[in-house]
């Protein structure tokens, strides 16, 4: 017996909901951390928004469980049973005082998602989840998407020990931490028989959207990024006893770094190439010392994988050839590789089909962002829904999506999933 069509507004999201949702969420922050929302990787206070979201999944009548990587996954069952689910979801950690949109939408536009399904009885064939993905920012360990990297088979337990912290904590050291078993996490792995697509609804960390006067984008390719660590040994001094043709200066070798990679981007900048020097440390911060070392972490970004990997390697090369000019000892450490992903078409036309069901015409625009759907495309096909940042602001206090365009959001999300449910 098939069910009756619902009507065309049946499944439209809350706005209220879904304000108290985010506002619940950005409460659960580090204390004393300072403005906006500090909730890291694999800390206590991740865990305790994944139990926020487990318990609302449950008292809709979901199937609940924690992966051995920390990730949360709630089953709506389909009318068959032997259909592979469709999934939807993101992150809930975040990176220092960061903002309260950046992975949260997604999770809360699923949360609202999976309470549209059951309060209007929506029939759906295939299996619906909602995931939060655990570890998503690289802020901590300098490794994007281990959640979803991990499912995807991309990260296994052989590359947590090695991955640390600021304070020295290694992934598995942390996730031990908080009860999980760092050797089980091949456990967590996905297979792709058990999925027919998965779909991530994020703001857009960008302007196009807002600069273009579109509520809604549909992505078609997501960034890669190359992460690498420069250390630099140059040779402490008395910053008036030194003169300047005689100093190893750290800081200002970095400086000369820092320059050196935004140059290396702007000239590759035409294939959406990026760099970021987003952190530098220098020892030992004395106003009257010379620096004696530094660290500087560099993010490469870009949607074409050589020209990625040759801006990394050019930023590397110039810089050995500013620390030799310089007498400065130079190490360099790769982080993490992540080649960029084109999304599959199939996904992409149904999420465009799907907006224009709803009377919206939507970008088809590229992420620069790494996201929880680009590894998860390693097992199924995946699309993704943008909604705008206002002034693209993000990783920070100021991030801003307008409430309304997150229930706008929500509601073409749930409109995508039952229409992939009704086409795959």
């Amino acid at each position: 017996m098939t069910a009756a069509p619902l009507a065309r507004d049946a499944l439209t999201a809350d706005p209220e909901r879904l304000r108290a949702l985010l506002d619940g969420f950005a409460e659960l922050t580090e204390p004393d951390s300072g403005p906006g929302v500090t909730r890291l990787a694999y800390t206590p206070l991740e865990r305790r928004a994944h139990a926020v979201f487990a318990a609302e999944l449950a008292d809709l009548g979901a199937a609940v469980r924690t992966d051995a990587a920390g990730n949360t996954i709630a089953e709506l069952p389909g009318t068959d049973p032997a259909a592979p689910a469709i999934g939807t979801g993101s992150h809930l950690d975040s990176v220092p005082n960061g903002g309260r949109f950046d992975g949260i939408v997604g999770v809360v536009a699923a949360m609202e998602t999976a309470r549209l399904v059951v309060r209007h009885d929506a029939a759906h064939r295939h299996p619906l989840r909602f995931v939060v993905f655990a570890a998503e920012e690289g802020a901590r360990f300098g490794q994007a998407c281990t959640g979803s990297r991990i499912v995807a088979g991309l990260t296994s337990s052989d590359d947590l020990p090695g991955k640390r912290d600021a304070d020295g904590v290694s992934f598995a050291d942390a996730m031990a931490a908080i009860g999980l078993d760092p050797a089980r996490v091949g456990e967590a792995r996905w297979d792709p028989a058990g999925w027919a697509a998965f779909v991530e609804l994020h703001i857009e960390q960008g302007s196009v959207l807002e600069s273009t006067g579109r509520r809604v984008g549909v992505v078609d390719a997501i960034s890669g990024s190359t992460r690498l660590r420069i250390d630099l040994a140059g040779r402490a001094s008395h910053s008036g006893g030194t003169p300047m043709h005689l100093r190893a200066d750290a800081a200002a070798a970095a400086a000369e770094i820092v320059l050196l990679a935004e140059s290396v981007a702007l000239r590759a900048a035409a294939w959406g190439t990026r760099a970021t020097v987003g952190r530098i440390d220098v020892a030992p911060g004395s106003m009257t010392t010379i620096a004696g070392s530094a660290a500087l972490w560099v993010d490469v970004r870009g949607l074409d994988i050589d020209r990625q990997q040759r801006a990394a390697a050019e930023i590397v090369e110039g810089a050995e050839a500013a620390c030799a000019r310089r007498g400065v000892r130079l190490t360099a450490t790769p982080l993490a590789e992540t080649p960029p992903v084109p999304l599959p078409a199939a996904v992409r036309d149904t999420l465009v089909a799907g907006c224009r069901d709803l009377g919206l015409d939507p970008a088809v625009l590229p992420s620069g962002a790494s996201h929880d759907a680009q590894q998860v495309n390693e097992v199924t096909p995946t699309g993704m829904i943008f909604i705008p940042s206002r002034d693209g602001i993000s990783h920070d206090p100021a991030e801003h999506t307008d409430l309304d365009d997150v229930a706008l959001g929500t509601t073409v999300l749930a409109a995508s999933l039952l229409r992939l449910d009704a086409e795959l």
